[in-house]
């Protein structure tokens, strides 16, 4: 086992369980407001959650942001995308200057932006981009691998440092995004591989393949994972061979979470990929996956089954950069204003509820 790989088993191994105290205590906060028991839904579980996830039942939501981590694939070259790998490039300028669509809703959500280059192809440094950079696009995985096992590792303690360095800066609540041309490619076939599924299964148009495009895409995620072989049961191993530079930050990302106990609310299929891959390296991780929205993508609903989660929105979004998960931001800051200001029953005069299973 190489270096990277080590100290990845060394962070995973310092994740602990939810702290189920804080939770009941969010819990018993929650039944005191004067409202039906558990009639916000999923968004008191959600902040119950979270405070299981910081072990205090006292929500923080703020400062907030946006990861949206950019690289390159290789397996462009098969035809599997509308558009070239220097949309990637041209989309990451314009993130840094706060022009593209999650920027819009960011600025609604009070939440900032970070542009991240994990491996975008020839990216010069660029003002407002983050350089953390793994290699200059990946392979083509209909080829060969798309990084080595060590790139792979790198790019998760990339994603575990990142969630470090916004913890320092104070941020509490972080959002997951990504920027790629290629990547419903290389998400669907590490989905297929994980959920043990049919490529067609797992595959659909991403910003909008034709017939043939979205054939020219199953045949070429079949063919990755005809040569590469990758083992289910190893997800670094996978991420290797058919995932990509984002996928494994992003899977980073919620692992750093998980460990620095910070709220990760997930984006639509890429990001729950890359969730997926972090809760199957250490299924204790789960305790910082939180689901925005479920993608309009075939796996989308599959992927959220796998983790145990629903989502906050259905609102059939595929856009990506983080916008779905930037969009449920201010459907939890709703939830903390009845749980932090609310009313209790005994200050309206009004009789406890009782739940079902005391009745």
């Amino acid at each position: 086992m190489e270096q990277n790989e080590k100290e990845l088993q060394q962070k995973i191994a310092s994740i602990t369980d939810p702290d189920e105290s804080a939770r009941a205590l969010a819990h018993t906060k929650w039944n005191d407001c004067a409202k039906p028991l558990g009639s916000l839904g999923l968004l008191e579980t959600a902040l119950e959650k979270i405070a299981a996830l910081t072990e205090n039942p006292n929500i923080c939501l703020t400062p907030r942001a946006v990861l949206v981590l950019c690289a390159d694939n290789g397996v462009v070259a098969q035809g599997v995308t509308q558009s070239e790998s220097d949309v990637t490039s041209t989309v990451a300028k314009n993130l840094a200057m706060h022009r593209t669509s999650v920027c819009r809703m960011a600025a609604v959500a009070n939440c900032d932006v970070v542009p991240v280059d994990m491996g975008i192809l020839d990216f010069p440094p660029t003002e407002g981009v983050l350089d953390r950079r793994v290699g200059n696009s990946t392979g083509d995985i209909s080829v060969g691998p798309a990084m080595t096992r060590e790139q792979a590792a790198k790019a998760i303690l990339t994603g575990i440092a990142l969630v470090k360095e916004q913890k320092e800066k104070g941020v509490r609540l972080l959002a997951t995004g990504e920027m790629g041309i290629g990547n419903t490619t290389t998400s669907s076939a590490v989905a297929s591989v994980l959920l043990s599924k049919e490529v067609t299964e797992m595959t659909g148009r991403g910003a909008g393949l034709s017939n043939d495009g979205l054939k020219r895409k199953i045949r070429a995620i079949k063919e990755a994972i005809h040569v590469n072989r990758p083992d289910k049961n190893d997800p670094l191993d996978v991420l290797a061979k058919v995932g990509g530079f984002d996928i494994a930050g992003l899977c980073g990302v919620f692992l750093g979470g998980a460990i620095y106990k910070v709220p990760i609310l997930a984006d639509g299929f890429i990001s729950a990929v890359a969730a997926l891959c972090a809760v199957r390296l250490c299924p204790k991780a789960a305790k910082a996956v939180f689901a925005s929205h479920v993608s309009a993508e075939p796996a989308g609903y599959a992927l959220l089954d796998a983790l145990s989660l629903s989502p906050l929105i259905t609102a059939g979004m595929r856009l990506g950069e983080g916008t779905g998960a930037v969009a449920a931001m201010p459907l939890l800051d709703m939830a903390k204003a009845v749980y932090e200001e609310s009313y209790t029953f005994e200050q309206g005069g009004i009789e406890h509820y009782v739940p079902f299973d005391e009745a």
